[in-house]
C-alpha cells in the first residue's frame, strides 16, 4: 500500500539527535533496551516534543498544557505535506490516513488506546478537528462536519465522569466511523459503544463522581427547568451523587458544560420534546435514587419518602411503589407478587436506575447515529476512530476492570498480527526474503479468559445461570477447580507462602501481557447478571416519557428467554469489533501519561516503564526492527545524498535505483548492511544511517560555505560599484552647484535641469487661485532669469488672462497625466481635447437650485448619467462642484449633496469606459450610499475635482470589479469587461456590467 512506501522524512531531525532525541524509534540503536526507549522518551517530552514515531505508529505524551493551540494555520502546516517531512504529531498522521485513503480508494481505522487520563479522548478531538477543517466544504457537509464534532461533548457528558486518575474519563468504548465521499467531504458518521460503566449510576468510590450529565444540569440548568423537574441546585441533596464526596472539581466547570451539551443537541437535531424527555430521565434517576425504604411490621419494605415518587417519569404512585417492593412469580397458571426485603428493595430500586441509564445513553446514541446517516448510497471510504479504554489497574479492581484489560489483550493481540502482516507484506512486496520475528503471544491469555466451557467467561456465565445458591466465592471455587494449574491464574488457595501474603482470600490474580492484575470477586455474578426484576419493567411501561417507552418496549416482559450476560454480550461486541478493523488498514496512536499527579515537565520513569510495556511498544518496536530499521524510496534516498559522490552530484542521468548503487559503492556499504528491494533501499543498521547523514552534513557545510563566499563577493564588488556612482553623482552635483552662475557648460548643465525641475514641480503644486491673481507665482530661481522675463511681460501684457489660461490648461493636463497615463486604456484620446472652465452654464442650472448653492461659488458643472443603487436604472442629472461640495441636481431638485470631506475616494476602471463610483463616508442608514456615474468629460471633471477638492490622490483605477456602499451593511458590485461594442447591463448575479469597447486591439 502507498502508505508503506509514504515514509517519515527522518533525516529532518537527524542533525538534532542528540539535543531532541530520535523522532522515530526505529532508529534507535539500542532498540531492545526499555532504558534506552525512556531515555529518548524523556529528551522529547523535555522539549516539548510530546510526540515521537515507531514506524507508522504514534506515540503521545500528555504534556498536561496546551502545547498545541487548535487552530487553522497549525493544521495546514501539516495538509498536504509527506506523512514525515515534519516533526511527529498526530495532525500529519490524520492528514497521512485521509490522503491515502483517498489515493487507494480504501478504508483505514485510528486505534488510540492508553490508560485513563493519558490523552486518547484529546486525542480523538484533535483528530475530528483536523478532518473538520481538512475536508470541503458546502452547507451540506458543514452540517455533518459539525454533528460529527459535537456529537462529542454530548457524549462525554453523558459517558464521562471523574475518576481517581483523570477528570475526564471515559467510561465506555467508542467507534466511530466517520465516512466520506469520493471527493473527500465527509457526508456521515456512525457510532458504536461499549461496556458503558453503568454500577457509576449508583455507586462511586471516594474520590470520584458520577457521570457528568447529573451534575450539568443540576449546577448549570436553568431555574424554570430545574422547578418542572423538581431538582434543587444543590449537588449534595442526592444520594447518587455525593458517594465519593467530590461534587466540586475545580478543573470542571459544570455551568459551561451545560450550555455547551445544550448548544451541540440543538446542532445534532434533538427536538425540543426529545431534550426534555432526556433531562426528564436524568432528574427521574437522581428522585430515584433519594427514595429510602423502611420495614413494615411484617419485615417488608415500604417506600419512606413517598413525595419523590410524582417526579419519576409520570408513573402513577401506586405502580411505582408496588413495583419497586414487590417482585412477579409465575407459579404455573397465575402471578403472584412476592414483596421485598428492605435490602431487596434497595438492590431493585438501584438495578432500576442503572438500567433507566444504561438504555437512555443507547437511546441516545442511536439519536446522534440516525443525525449522521448519510443520505447518498453511492460507495463510501471510511476513517474509523477507535478510542477505547486503557489497561486498568486500581487498588480494588472489580468486574469492569476484568473486562476493559480482557478487551486490551484481544486488541494487542490483533495489534501484534496486523503488525506483523504489515511488515511482512512490505518485504514480499520489494522482492525481499522474510525471516520469522519472535514476540510475545498473549494468545494464552486471551484463551484463558475467552475459551469455550474452560475460560473465566464460561464459568462465570455457568455460575450465573446455574440453578442453587450461587455466590461469588463459589465461582472463585469453580475457577480454583478448572483452571488452577493455568500458569497466568493464581489465588489465594492456589499461591505459594510468599504470594499469599499479597492475596485476600476473595482475590483472583492474572498474569497479563502488561503485568499482573488482582481482581476482587465481589460483584462479579450481580454486575455479570445485570438482572432487572420483571416488575421494574412493567413499571416502566406506565411511563409517559417517550424515551422510556421506545428503551422498555411492551413485548420484552413476555420475552421468557433469559438474556446474555454482561460479559458475554461485551465479549461478542469485541468479536464485531475485530471484524470491522481487520477489514480495515490500521494506525496507531499510543497515549502516555507521564504522572500521576497530572503536572507539566514532570516524567515518572516507572510510571512510563510500565506503560510503555502494557501499550506493546517494545514488542511493536522489535517487529519494526526485526529486519532493516531504515526503508526509503529510492527517488527520495537519492535526492538527499546525491552530493556525497561525484558521479551522482549534481544530476544522475540513470534510474534512481541504478544511482542509489553508484552511491552506495562509493560510501562503501558492506553487503550485509544494506538490500535493494524493487522500489525501495532497506538499511539495517541506524549507525549506518547517521554516518551517511553526518557525511552529509559536512559536504552540506562545505557547500553552503561556498555558495556564502561567492555571494558575499558579488555583494561586495556591487556595493563597491554602487558607491564609486554615488561619488561620481555628488562630485557632479557640487560642480554644478559651484558653477550654477556661469553659462551652460558640461560641469553644471545636470545641475541647472535638475533646479528648472524642481521650480516646474514646486509651481504645479502653488498655482494662483485665479488668473487674475499676478502677485502669487512662484519667483523663478536666478537661472531661470528668461522665466522671470517672460512673467514681467506677460503681468504688462493685453493677452497676460490668455496666457495664464493656456498655461493653467497645461498644468491641468500635467495633472490628469500623472492621475490617468499607462493606467487607462482611452487616456492618449483625451491628450488632445482640450479642456474648459465647465460644462454647464449657469443659465442651464435651475434659478431654485442655483439661488441654494450659489454662496458656495460654483465651480465646475458637468452633465452625467446616474445609476440607481437598487436596479441600475441610468437617470440624466447634473454633477456641480462648488468650493465646497458636489452636488447631484435633478432638473429643480438637489438629490444628493457630498461635502468633499466625506468623499473617501473615486474609483474608476482601466479599460475605455467612461465610468466613475464616488464613494462617501455612509454611516446612517438614512443616509444615501456611493454614486455610480457615467460622464462623457471623465478625465476633465476628475482632474478638476482633485483641484477643487484638494484631493490630487484621491482618484483609483482598478481591474475587474468595483465594490461600493448602497447603504450601510448593504453593498453593490460593478464589472468592468472588454468587448466588441459598449454595453451597460444589469448581470445575472445582480452586479452592474459594463462593456466597453477594447482601445488596444482596435489599435
Amino acid at each position: 500500500p502507498q502508505k508503506r512506501d509514504t515514509r517519515r522524512n527522518m533525516e529532518a531531525s537527524l542533525t538534532a539527535r542528540d539535543r531532541v532525541g530520535i523522532q522515530d524509534f526505529v532508529l534507535l540503536d539500542a532498540y531492545t533496551s526499555e532504558s534506552a526507549f525512556l531515555d529518548n522518551l524523556r529528551k522529547r517530552f523535555h522539549e516539548n516534543l510530546i510526540y515521537t514515531y515507531v514506524g507508522t505508529l504514534l506515540v503521545s505524551v500528555n504534556p498536561y498544557k496546551d502545547l498545541d493551540i487548535y487552530s487553522k494555520k497549525q493544521m495546514d502546516t501539516y495538509m498536504g505535506v509527506n506523512f514525515f517531512e515534519l516533526p511527529p504529531h498526530i495532525y500529519a498522521l490524520a492528514d497521512n490516513v485521509f490522503r491515502t485513503m483517498l489515493s487507494e480508494f480504501n478504508n483505514h481505522f485510528i486505534l488510540i488506546s492508553g490508560e485513563s487520563g493519558a490523552g486518547k479522548t484529546e486525542a480523538s478531538k484533535k483528530i475530528l478537528q483536523f478532518y473538520a477543517v481538512s475536508c470541503p466544504s458546502t452547507k451540506l457537509l458543514n452540517n455533518v462536519r459539525d454533528r460529527l464534532l459535537l456529537s462529542n461533548p454530548v457524549l462525554e457528558a453523558f459517558g464521562n465522569a471523574k475518576t481517581l486518575k483523570n477528570d475526564n474519563s471515559s467510561r465506555f468504548g467508542k467507534y466511530m466511523d466517520i465516512q466520506f465521499d469520493h471527493r473527500g467531504g465527509a457526508v456521515g458518521g456512525h457510532i458504536l459503544s461499549y461496556l458503558l460503566e453503568k454500577s457509576r449510576v449508583v455507586h462511586q468510590n471516594h474520590g470520584e463522581r458520577n457521570f457528568h450529565i447529573f451534575y450539568q444540569l443540576v449546577e448549570g440548568g436553568e431555574e424554570d427547568l430545574l422547578r418542572w423537574l423538581g431538582l434543587e441546585r444543590n449537588c449534595k441533596n442526592y444520594r447518587y451523587l455525593v458517594q465519593g464526596d467530590c461534587a466540586k472539581v475545580s478543573s470542571i466547570n459544570d455551568k459551561s458544560d451545560w450550555k455547551t451539551v445544550q448548544k451541540a443537541l440543538s446542532v445534532i437535531d434533538f427536538s425540543e420534546s426529545d431534550t426534555e424527555h432526556l433531562f426528564g430521565i436524568i432528574a427521574s434517576v437522581l428522585h430515584l435514587g433519594n427514595l429510602k425504604f423502611e420495614a413494615d411490621a411484617r419485615g417488608y419494605a415500604t417506600i419512606k419518602n413517598n413525595q419523590e415518587t410524582h417526579w419519576l417519569l409520570g408513573i402513577p404512585n401506586q405502580v411505582l411503589q408496588q413495583g419497586l417492593t414487590h417482585r412477579k412469580i409465575e407459579a404455573k397458571t397465575e402471578e403472584v407478587l412476592s414483596p421485598f426485603s428492605v435490602e431487596h428493595a434497595v438492590y431493585a430500586r438501584d438495578a432500576l436506575a442503572k438500567a433507566i441509564y444504561g438504555r437512555t445513553f443507547n437511546w441516545l446514541v442511536n439519536k446522534i447515529n440516525e443525525s449522521l446517516v448519510n443520505q447518498d448510497s453511492s460507495r463510501k471510504m471510511v476513517v474509523g476512530l477507535l478510542d477505547i479504554y486503557g489497561f486498568e489497574v486500581f487498588s480494588v479492581n472489580s468486574f469492569e476492570q476484568f473486562c476493559i484489560n480482557y478487551c486490551n489483550e484481544k486488541l494487542q493481540q490483533l495489534f501484534i498480527q496486523l503488525t506483523l502482516k504489515s511488515e511482512q507484506e512490505e518485504y514480499e512486496l520489494e522482492g525481499i526474503e522474510w525471516e520469522p520475528v519472535p514476540y510475545f503471544n498473549n494468545k494464552i491469555i486471551c484463551d484463558l479468559v475467552e475459551e469455550k466451557f474452560r475460560g473465566i467467561i464460561s464459568l462465570l456465565d455457568e455460575e450465573c445461570l446455574r440453578p442453587g445458591e450461587a455466590t461469588d466465592l463459589t465461582f472463585l471455587e469453580k475457577m480454583e477447580e478448572k483452571i488452577g494449574g493455568h500458569p497466568h491464574f493464581v489465588t489465594h488457595k492456589l499461591a505459594d507462602k510468599n504470594t499469599r501474603k499479597t492475596l485476600e482470600r476473595g482475590d483472583f490474580r492474572l498474569l497479563h501481557y502488561a503485568g499482573e492484575v488482582t481482581y476482587c470477586v465481589v460483584g462479579f455474578l450481580d454486575k455479570n447478571n445485570d438482572l432487572l426484576y420483571r416488575s421494574g419493567k412493567e413499571v416502566m411501561q406506565h411511563s409517559k416519557n417517550a424515551i422510556i417507552k421506545h428503551c422498555f418496549p411492551s413485548s420484552e416482559p413476555d420475552n421468557k428467554k433469559r438474556p446474555e450476560t454482561v460479559v458475554t454480550q461485551f465479549k461478542n461486541s469485541l468479536v464485531g469489533l475485530t471484524e470491522i478493523l481487520t477489514s480495515k488498514e490500521p494506525w496507531y496512536v499510543r497515549c502516555i501519561k507521564p504522572n500521576e499527579s497530572k503536572q507539566p515537565a514532570k516524567f515518572d520513569d516507572v510510571l512510563v516503564r510500565h506503560q510503555v510495556k502494557y501499550l506493546g511498544l517494545m514488542e511493536h518496536l522489535r517487529v519494526r526492527r526485526a529486519g532493516f530499521a531504515y526503508r526509503r524510496k529510492y527517488e527520495i534516498f537519492l535526492q538527499r545524498y546525491k552530493a556525497l559522490c561525484p558521479d551522482t552530484w549534481p544530476n544522475w542521468k540513470g534510474t534512481p535505483a541504478e544511482g542509489v548503487r553508484c552511491l552506495i559503492k562509493h560510501l562503501g556499504y558492506k553487503t550485509d548492511e544494506y538490500k535493494l528491494g524493487r522500489t525501495k533501499i532497506f538499511i539495517r543498521h541506524p549507525r549506518t544511517l547517521f554516518a551517511t547523514e553526518d557525511a552529509f552534513q559536512v559536504c552540506k557545510h562545505q557547500l553552503a560555505t561556498k555558495i556564502e563566499n561567492c555571494w558575499r563577493g558579488l555583494m561586495a564588488r556591487k556595493e563597491r560599484e554602487r558607491r564609486a556612482w554615488a561619488v561620481k553623482v555628488i562630485k557632479k552635483f557640487i560642480k554644478g552647484f559651484m558653477t550654477r552662475n556661469q553659462p551652460a557648460c558640461i560641469d553644471n548643465s545636470e545641475y541647472l535641469a535638475y533646479v528648472r525641475q524642481n521650480y516646474l514641480t514646486r509651481l504645479k503644486e502653488n498655482l494662483p487661485k485665479s488668473v487674475l491673481d499676478m502677485d502669487s507665482w512662484l519667483t523663478p530661481p536666478p537661472i531661470l532669469k528668461e522665466v522671470n522675463e517672460l512673467f514681467m511681460f506677460l503681468k504688462n501684457s493685453p493677452c497676460y488672462i490668455v496666457w495664464m489660461l493656456l498655461l493653467l490648461q497645461l498644468l491641468l493636463k500635467a495633472q490628469t497625466s500623472s492621475m490617468f497615463k499607462g493606467k487607462k486604456e482611452n487616456y492618449p484620446l483625451s491628450v488632445c481635447r482640450p479642456f474648459v472652465d465647465t460644462r454647464i452654464a449657469l443659465e442651464d442650472i435651475n434659478l431654485k437650485v442655483l439661488q441654494t448653492i450659489q454662496h458656495e461659488h460654483l465651480k465646475y458643472g458637468v452633465p452625467v448619467v446616474k445609476y440607481d443603487r437598487n436596479g441600475f436604472r441610468p437617470r440624466l442629472r447634473q454633477l456641480i462642484f462648488t468650493q465646497e461640495a458636489a452636488y447631484l441636481v435633478e432638473e429643480t431638485k438637489i438629490k444628493q449633496r457630498i461635502d468633499f470631506t466625506s468623499l473617501k475616494g473615486v474609483s474608476v476602471s482601466n479599460l475605455s469606459d467612461n465610468f466613475l463610483i464616488l464613494h462617501v463616508t455612509c454611516d446612517d442608514i438614512k443616509q444615501k450610499g456611493d454614486l455610480v456615474l457615467q460622464c462623457d468629460f471623465l478625465y476633465e471633471a476628475l482632474t478638476n475635482l482633485s483641484f477643487i477638492a484638494d484631493k490630487q490622490s484621491c482618484v483609483k483605477v482598478v481591474q475587474g470589479s468595483v465594490r461600493f456602499d448602497i447603504q450601510p451593511g448593504r453593498e453593490g458590485f460593478v464589472d468592468f469587461k472588454s468587448g466588441q461594442e459598449s454595453m451597460v447591463y444589469r448581470a445575472k448575479n445582480g452586479h452592474l456590467m459594463v462593456v466597453s469597447v477594447d482601445r488596444k486591439s482596435n489599435s
